[in-house]
């Protein structure tokens, strides 16, 4: 199974980079930029910090899809 998400989306809704919201959740900037790529899996505590930021929950910015 593969980790799909929608940060980018999210955070072109709040007209915010990846800096201001990797300062605003504690994490790197070089850390949302993986996690939007999906090269990092993000750790629960990150993906909650990310859900609660955006006010929504974390099903709503990640996914499980199968790999084809």
């Amino acid at each position: 199974m593969k980790l799909i998400n929608s940060l980018k989306v999210w955070r072109a809704k709040l007209n915010i980079t990846q800096a201001e919201l990797a300062e605003a959740v504690s994490l790197s900037r070089q850390t949302i930029n993986s996690i939007e790529k999906g090269v990092f899996c993000p750790s629960i505590v990150s993906a909650l910090k990310l859900a609660a930021f955006f006010q929504t929950t974390v099903e709503e910015l990640f996914t499980l899809v199968e790999e084809q």
